[in-house]
């Protein structure tokens, strides 16, 4: 399980180091390949193991939904394995980096089954938002999700 946020720095070629708490768990299931794509503002990032459930989930469903077409349009299409390098390092591709504005300072987050990789100032008003929102009425919405 992925958890945790980390500051990290990407370089102007695109290559961004894995914190090492995350290569250890991909390294524990003897796969170090990330598959990232676009959403929410910013890159989602799976073990190649994760993405392979994500894919069949996608691809059991009604194939002409629009909503179905949409997701693999703008979610499956922009997919991009990315292995990590022998210094834990992974290239995120220039279209995804465009689409989530990722420059120089980047925050990678742990979300359970994948990570999340975002530019540091989208994620400070993400996190604020969110600590906003549990802080209001998130206790019992957790309630009712039976945490």
């Amino acid at each position: 399980m992925f958890r945790g946020r980390y500051e990290h720095t990407m370089d102007s070629k695109g290559r961004l180091s894995i914190p090492s708490k995350f290569r250890e768990i991909l390294m524990a299931h003897s796969d170090e390949r990330l598959i990232v794509t676009n959403f929410d503002g910013c890159l989602w990032a799976y073990p190649f193991w994760e993405w392979k459930l994500v894919e069949e989930k996608v691809a059991a469903l009604p194939q002409f939904k629009p909503e179905v077409k949409d997701l693999q349009r703008f979610f499956i299409s922009a997919a991009s394995e990315c292995p990590l390098d022998p210094n834990g390092r992974v290239i995120i591709p220039p279209t995804l980096r465009k689409y989530a504005d990722l420059n120089q300072d980047v925050i990678i987050v742990g979300m359970t089954k994948r990570i999340e990789i975002w530019a540091a100032e989208k994620w400070q008003k993400v996190f604020e938002k969110a600590e906003s929102d549990l802080s209001h009425d998130g206790g019992a919405k957790l309630a009712d999700l039976g945490l």
